[in-house]
């Protein structure tokens, strides 16, 4: 079954837990219509309690209560809500009943009718919100719901409310347009002084209407001596309407025994006694005596579950009596039981005393029996889910039950009975006992050690946290489901974990995933709001400070103070608004605005000459340090090409060993094509050389490659220049070669040298540097030459792209 749960989709999957979503827009619930006053009366007599089968039960009157009842209609007719006060027995639910019916008419929603057992403020504004709308299998979220009440201008008359103070206020407050009329017990919590809740305290009846009421209870007029005994009971009892419903069952019963012709032999003739005080303060053992077998069943099955009694229709499977419908008509008109909103449940007091008399003897086994019915029933196809919600409280007395029972198998039939009912109360959009199902069925399964049926468990309190926006909590569960499954290898149920939570990290503020794209990384939702605080927007132009990488020749004269290796300074890769600075520093750091100077606002140089402050660039993110990674192995890729075609370049195939050599390096600027080092001077003619694509290039030596491959071509290289870098005007050009230089195959491979280089006879001869001063400029095609190697001087500052 699917439902909305507000921006969710839940799935009920009985069998490896719930699965949640978005809702699509599709599934998007519309929003839900008031339901007219029909349906809000079809609506009331399906939540009513069932009448009993069976046994005709006589109505009795209302006594006394006509002033209350009086001013309880004025107080809700002036839009005002009251608490009515009673101790149970008091008669506050028949005397609700009978506002409710004067009040029909007053709000534009009529009058609705609530149970607030075992109900939580939650759960009555989700019952409010179900009253009153048209909304099959949507439950809003909290937002939405606080929105709706607030429009909702009915009567609430609310029984058996079960706390106040602060909850009361808040749920008060959510309904601004409602006048509530609520009864409470005394031992609930009260409301706060600032409330503005009328209380009226709901007393006892007087003598005169306690003997009225015991008569009609009775059936007939009372005796003298029944009349006697009935002032007693009134002062025992403070006027308690039930206490004389129970006394008028009493009455009825001695009257059976005095008509039994065997009891008057047995009493020799005389009729039964009536009971003393104290027998009638407790009667309940009293009465249950002279009922059938099937209403003794009846009372020991809603002791053994704490006072709650199954439906009636439940009581011939767990009595093995065909006929035990009608049982519950006789707990009801002895006065034993009493309607607790769709249910009945036993009078106030009426659980102990029968425990005291015996009827609590086989609980544990009885509650064990009901588990199993009502696992078999919940999990039957053609029972609907409302069904199911109806008995919740019968249910969920079974399971407190078995978890309290050590006995074999107790745990064992908990787990089958929570995993029946959970999904029904799900679809039943009972959330109350959905949770309070699960929890149980968890620790019945922690108890049972079944542990997939605890990971299922697990995952149901996931969802149900999602769901309702506690997502710490749902976090919790989730991962204590998925690793619980990962132990047992149950793929599917950690899949359906897996998707759960990975929808909390998508809807939790402070996960992982919105930190990678939040803070740290940029903005997910984009706009004029920024990354981090004091980052550039999106749009603006990125700097990155990378080193300028160069290939520089080994130095051959480490020791010559005046001598300088020529680098060949590789230009970064080009990139839009990006500046290459000549100093290799940090990425993005707060040394990064040493740089350069202080602009007007205190920054150093960015891009299009504006000064940027180092704040600016210590607050770059995450994603910026990834562009420049990625920048950098663009450039090493650049690098490494270049590096790769100077080194192939030349005749490689017949000279191989002639590759970089002491005092020779190659300088490429921006503006030239090729190696300008190997570019001759003005005058000087050289042939050129296949490269790697079968394209003439230079040579990459001043000299003609030989055959023999011999390092002593190494010292036809010009010599060290003096301490100006300059070429001196004494110098002579290297001559050209005297013979065509070898060319090789224009492929990209080439084959081998078939001869071997030759062996150097001889240390290569040293050039001696020259101290004569320049008298010529090199010409603007020359960039240097191999006698005169240069170098180029870093600046300072990084310049801005063009």
């Amino acid at each position: 079954m699917r439902i909305v749960a507000g921006d969710h989709l839940l799935t009920v999957n009985p069998v490896d837990g719930s699965e949640i979503e978005p809702c699509p827009p599709g599934e998007r619930r519309a929003r839900p219509e008031r339901r007219d006053p029909g349906e809000r009366a079809e609506l009331r007599r399906a939540a009513a309690a069932p009448r009993p089968s069976g046994t005709v039960l006589p109505e009795l009157p209302m006594l006394e209560r006509d002033e209350e009842r009086e001013r309880l209609a004025r107080l809700l007719a002036r839009g005002r809500s009251v608490r009515v006060t009673g101790p149970s027995g008091s008669g506050r639910s028949t005397l609700l009943d009978a506002v409710a019916s004067d009040c029909e008419r007053l709000a534009p929603d009529g009058v609705v009718r609530l149970t607030g057992y075992h109900r939580t403020p939650t759960d009555l504004l989700h019952d409010l919100y179900a009253a009153v709308f048209s909304a099959p299998l949507y439950r809003p979220d909290r937002a939405e719901l606080l929105e709706s009440v607030q429009e909702v201008g009915a009567v609430v008359v609310l029984d058996d409310i079960e706390f106040g103070g602060a909850a009361l206020d808040e749920f008060l407050d959510a309904t601004p347009e409602c006048a509530f009329l609520i009864s409470a017990t005394p031992d609930v919590p009260a409301p706060s002084a600032d409330s503005h809740l009328e209380e009226v305290f709901l007393s006892g009846l007087s003598r005169t209407a306690g003997l009225d009421l015991l008569e009609r209870a009775a059936r007939r007029p009372l005796a003298e001596d029944e009349a006697s005994w009935a002032a007693d009971l009134w002062f025992e009892s403070e006027g308690l309407p039930l206490r004389f419903v129970q006394a008028g069952a009493l009455l009825r019963q001695r009257e059976a025994l005095g008509d039994d012709a065997s009891a008057r032999e047995a009493d020799g003739g005389s009729e039964a006694p009536l009971p003393s005080i104290a027998e009638a303060a407790s009667p309940a053992a009293l009465l249950a005596g002279p009922l059938g077998e099937a209403a003794q069943d009846a009372l020991r099955f809603a002791v053994a579950l704490g006072g709650e009694c199954p439906h009636q229709a439940h009581l011939p499977a767990l009595s093995a009596d065909t006929h035990a419908e009608g049982a519950l008509g006789e707990l009801l008109g002895c006065g034993l039981v009493t309607p607790a909103g769709s249910h009945y449940r036993l009078a106030a007091r009426v659980t102990a005393q029968l425990a005291e008399a015996g009827y609590a003897d086989e609980d544990a086994g009885r509650a064990h029996t009901v588990a199993r019915h009502y696992a078999w029933w919940a999990g039957h196809p053609s029972v609907a889910p409302e069904r199911v919600a109806a008995e919740a409280d019968a249910i969920l007395a079974a399971l407190t039950a078995l978890i309290g029972s050590r006995e074999a198998g107790h745990a064992d039939a908990a787990v089958l009975l929570a995993r029946a009912a959970a999904p029904a109360f799900a679809a039943a959009l009972h959330w109350g006992a959905w949770e309070r199902t699960v929890r149980h069925g968890q620790e019945a399964a922690r108890l049972a050690g079944q542990v997939a049926d605890e990971a299922y468990f697990h995952h149901e309190l996931g969802v149900l946290a999602l769901c309702t926006g506690n997502l710490d909590r749902a976090r919790a569960e989730l991962e204590a489901s998925i690793g619980l499954r990962g132990v047992l290898a149950d793929k599917r149920g950690t899949v359906a974990g897996r998707r759960a939570l990975a929808l909390v990290a998508d809807r939790s503020p402070g996960s992982a995933m919105a930190g990678a794209f939040g803070a740290s990384g940029g903005n997910r939702k984009g706009g004029d709001e920024p990354s981090a605080a004091g980052a550039a927007p999106d749009d603006t132009a990125t700097t990155i400070v990378t080193p300028k990488v160069a290939a520089t020749t080994p130095m051959a004269a480490l020791g010559d103070p005046a001598t300088t290796a020529v680098t060949a300074a590789i230009p970064a890769a080009s990139r839009p608004a990006v500046t290459a600075s000549t100093a290799p520093t940090a990425l993005v750091g707060a040394s990064a605005a040493a740089s350069g100077p202080a602009g007007p606002s205190g920054g150093s140089g960015g891009p299009g000459g504006k000064p940027r402050g180092p704040r600016r660039l210590a607050m770059r993110g995450t994603r910026r340090n990834v562009v420049a990674a990625a920048a950098g192995v663009l450039l090493v890729a650049v690098l490494g090409t270049v590096v790769t075609l100077g080194a192939t370049s030349g005749d490689d195939s017949h000279n191989p060993a002639d590759k970089v050599k002491p005092g020779r390096s190659a300088s490429q600027r921006d503006d030239d094509k090729g190696l300008t080092a190997d570019e001759p001077t003005s005058g000087t003619s050289q042939a050129p050389q296949p490269g790697l694509s079968g394209t003439p290039l230079t040579s990459t030596s001043p000299t003609a490659p030989s055959d023999s491959a011999s390092p002593s071509d190494s010292t036809e290289s010009g010599g060290p220049s003096s301490t100006s870098g300059t070429p001196s005007d004494t110098e002579r050009p290297p001559s050209p070669p005297s013979s065509d230089p070898t060319t090789s195959d224009p492929r990209p491979t080439t084959k081998p040298p078939t001869s071997k280089p030759t062996t150097p006879t001889g240390e290569p001869t040293k050039p001696t540097p020259t101290t004569s001063s320049p008298t010529t400029t090199p010409t603007d095609d020359t960039s240097t030459t191999a006698s005169a190697p240069t170098t180029h001087t870093a600046p300072s500052t990084a310049s801005p792209a063009a």
